[in-house]
């Protein structure tokens, strides 16, 4: 049966098995909102285009299905951008459809017209628009496709207003393969003989692709073989925090000791991400080592330096390539001092202070609470949040040093359990947990946020209310632009300028939505407000005031 070019969309994202569109409505796409209208696919109503881009994000990082995005023309897609931004980055697949203005009105500088090429082009894997409605379906597909193939990231796809409410005879595309390249025999033995040359080898692994057990094999490989692990910059759900061979994360706020050990490695085998500037500290670290590139994509897209063997494979084929290799000869003549120095390094510096078992002192902390200092102490803090999430909740991050706590302390044991802005983007971390919660439903979904960040998208808990989404918001208040105020001490010592912000109480704003709010500003009244928050079946916030001039620990100052 003849049908519009609009619905034909929504039939063939249905057919991609897509569960979700992250949407703030437009009148320039009514006709794929209709199309919705009697679909299995969830339309979640985003009160912001920057928050619905943020959600697509999160969910093609934490399902591997290519997150969707719609919004309208001109200012709609405007505000979107910023996710587009962080998806090119990142290189998570997303597909976000921009309504336009009817093809009959272009270059007439016609209400809300733009380029869509011009805005897009140089941030997108692919900008496309759909001008002939038996196309509507194919191009579809073909967008889902390049979202997911080699090195994942954001496709854009335009669609004319009156394109869409034509007729067409055509069927829903179904989903096109995706490539899955495997490492050869002979690539494999290459790999196995650098493994027992070298002293020192290391793994290092990021990037998506991490969803199954796939991080786990690796990681179980690695320890096998004498080899430590460390994760890339905001990708440590890849591998769970366990074990011998687990040597930490590189990037902002990791440890000296860490840093310092990645830095010796003679070997570097980099699976699934490649040697960027976060992990290397500005490309200082890690250069002179001989290096492995694990990754679909052929051109080594934001890898950086020495590159002495490329084989293109995904997490999941190379997990499966290492079963073939006998960790025995990979070992070489190596035993377990290197990997396990690296290992010790990480657990000294992940280690939650003070310790919580200390019997006959007051409070969960382990600290009299008459000798706390005022304000929240986020490692005590954040010690608390870990014992109760247990390495099982997905959390997600924005920008900020207000990250860096749970970064350090919060544990990751299962995949696809984070969700952070690789390129600094803030607002990413209020609707990450709202589309975290939505996509997982049995698992608790936690925002970690400074006032700064949480106040870019803080709006969509109402879209959390309204779709039944129960994450859990911790929202640290120093009233200050951190980071900022951070490197303006650095570089304009003692001149503090365009960084301080007015607040509200949070917990107040988070009741009015209809949720559970918590304000917290002594450290032992952290555990309680915690367990109640996660008590609440709602969505909750711990309002957690710190003064302005707390600040992490700078990386030589932290004990490791």
């Amino acid at each position: 049966m003849p049908q519009s070019a609009g619905h034909l969309i929504v039939r063939t994202l249905e057919a991609h098995g897509v569960q979700r569109v992250y949407a703030v409505p437009g009148e320039s796409y009514l006709d794929v909102l209709d199309g919705l209208h009697d679909s299995t696919i969830e339309t979640v109503v985003c009160r912001q285009e920057g928050g619905a881009g943020f959600m697509a994000l999160a969910e093609g990082r934490l399902t591997g299905v290519p997150g969707i995005a719609m919004v309208t023309r001109g200012p709609g897609a405007a505000n979107a951008m910023i996710a587009i931004h962080t998806a090119w980055q990142d290189a998570t697949a997303m597909v976000l459809f921009v309504g336009l203005i009817p093809v009959a009105d272009r270059e007439r500088d016609s209400f809300q017209e733009f380029s869509l090429t011009g805005w897009f082009g140089s941030t997108a894997k692919r900008v496309m628009t759909i001008d002939d409605a038996d196309r509507a379906g194919e191009l579809v597909a073909e967008a889902m496709r390049i979202a997911a193939a080699g090195r994942p990231g954001p496709v854009v796809i335009g669609l004319p207003e009156d394109v869409l409410v034509e007729l067409t005879a055509a069927a829903p595309s179904a989903p096109i393969a995706v490539p899955n390249p495997q490492p050869s025999v002979g690539e494999v033995a290459a790999l196995t003989e650098r493994l027992a040359r070298a002293e020192r080898p290391a793994f290092v692994v990021g990037g998506d692709g991490w969803q199954g057990g796939e991080g786990q094999a690796v990681l179980d490989f690695a320890e096998a073989a004498g080899v430590p692990l460390f994760t890339d910059w905001r990708a440590y759900d890849a591998v769970p925090h366990s074990g011998a061979a687990w040597a930490g994360w590189l990037g902002y706020g990791r440890a000296d000791a860490v840093a310092d050990g990645y830095a010796a490695a003679d070997l570097v085998i980099f699976v699934g991400c490649g040697r960027s500037d976060v992990m290397s500290d500005g490309y200082r670290l890690g250069f002179e080592a001989e290096t492995v590139l694990v990754s679909v994509d052929p051109e080594a897209t934001m890898h950086a330096g020495r590159l002495d063997q490329h084989l293109l494979a995904t997490p999941v084929a190379f997990a499966g390539a290492l079963a073939d290799i006998d960790t025995a000869t990979a070992r070489g003549a190596r035993d377990d001092a290197w990997m396990l120095a690296r290992s010790e390094a990480q657990a000294r510096f992940a280690a939650h202070r003070p310790d919580a078992s200390v019997p006959g002192v007051a409070g969960a902390s382990g600290i009299p609470a008459d000798t706390l200092e005022p304000g929240v102490d986020l490692g005590i803090a954040f010690g608390e949040l870990d014992d109760r999430l247990a390495g099982n909740a997905v959390l997600t991050f924005g920008a900020g040093n207000a990250t860096i706590w749970a970064h350090r302390f919060v544990r990751h044991l299962t995949p696809a359990s984070l969700v952070g802005a690789r390129n600094g983007a803030m607002g990413l971390a209020v609707p990450a947990a709202v589309a975290a919660s939505l996509a997982f439903p049995e698992r608790r979904a936690v925002a970690v946020c400074g006032d700064g960040d949480f106040m870019m998208n803080g709006q969509e808990l109402a879209t959390a209310v309204a779709h039944g989404g129960k994450p859990l918001m911790i929202v640290v208040d120093n009233g200050i632009y951190g980071t900022i105020v951070q490197h303006q001490e650095r570089h304009y010592p003692g001149r503090p300028s365009g960084t301080r912000m007015a607040n509200p109480d949070f917990a107040e704003w988070m009741r009015a939505f209809g949720g559970h709010g918590e304000r917290v500003e002594r450290t032992q009244d952290f555990a309680a407000a915690l367990d109640r928050a996660l008590a609440a079946d709602a969505p909750a916030l711990i309002h957690v005031l710190i003064a302005d001039s707390v600040m992490p620990p700078a990386s030589s100052e932290i004990a490791a």
